[in-house]
């Protein structure tokens, strides 16, 4: 069954008007790739119906970033959308989702300002006003996000916490290569040796992930290791951060500590900027 298209206001009201039972969104800037695809079969287990939004959001986009280049590929988004059984796809325009410039939007507050705030400033203020207006406009019982972007999903529970939005937000353990790149729209920019380069990222997650038992300062200490070497490859891998925060505040964690983390990492590899992450759990001190 092809999946119904919705471009305009008008069209998604009437199609969300036939929808019986719960609906699931998959909110997405489409190009999209496995990673995506999780999220749509996560989707399909949360709820009765499924939706996915495909619009590459400007707000979040900053004055050198890569909005002009960020991949469009509508056609192919919507073969992969019916292959998995989607029910509704919402492709809007820009006309649509902005008809006057916004005057009001959604301020991300100190958690927006740091970690990836602070190499992308603005970044969390247009991502969060954007995955506003589409939770209100689609309005779905349940809305899915990959742990990819685990600050953004931080975010995205925190605002629907503080306004009070009818939503239960469900995030999707990472989709990596089989090399352990983490799934991106962003990784059809790299070049072969580029994506060599780009694997210390999980390389380095991996190395501090092995050091957990022996705490939070081995735990940097090993993934600088590997992202100390990747500074030096051709070409170079450019650190932006390498961070242990609490999940679900994105602040630094202060030692001695025991419980869940987040290691982030972010970096460019020549001008893709590429991030990651992985759960931990530190254990109490015996």
């Amino acid at each position: 069954m092809t999946s119904t298209i919705s471009r305009t206001r008008d069209e998604l009201a009437e199609a969300r008007s036939r929808i019986k039972g719960t609906l699931a969104l998959v909110p997405t800037m489409g190009a999209l790739h496995e990673g995506h695809r999780s999220l749509i079969r996560q989707a399909r287990q949360s709820a009765d119906t499924v939706a996915v939004s495909i619009f590459v959001n400007p707000l979040q986009f900053g004055p050198d970033e890569d909005f002009d280049r960020y991949p469009r590929t509508l056609a192919t988004d919507l073969d992969m959308c019916t292959a998995e059984g989607v029910d509704l796809v919402f492709a809007p325009p820009h006309s649509v989702m902005y008809p006057d410039a916004p005057q009001v939007t959604i301020k991300s507050g100190p958690m927006g300002e740091v970690v990836e705030g602070v190499t992308r400033p603005g970044h969390f203020d247009g991502m969060l006003t954007v995955v506003l207006k589409l939770l209100n406009l689609v309005r779905p019982d349940v809305a899915i996000f990959g742990e990819k972007d685990a600050q953004q999903l931080a975010m995205i529970r925190r605002m629907v916490a503080d306004l009070n939005v009818p939503v239960e937000i469900v995030g999707c353990p990472t989709v990596r290569e089989p090399d352990g790149l983490a799934l991106s729209s962003r990784n059809r920019y790299l070049s072969e040796a580029e994506r060599r380069t780009a694997l210390a990222l999980s390389r380095a997650l991996h190395a501090g992930a092995d050091a957990v038992s022996e705490g939070p300062e081995a735990v940097i200490a090993a993934a600088s290791v590997v992202l100390d070497k990747a500074a030096t490859a051709d070409p170079p891998l450019l650190l932006d951060y390498l961070v242990l925060v609490d999940p679900a505040t994105f602040t630094a964690i202060t030692l001695p500590y025991a419980g869940p983390a987040v290691l982030a990492v972010a970096g460019r590899v020549g001008a893709t900027h590429l991030i990651d992450n992985v759960p931990l759990q530190f254990p109490e001190e015996p």
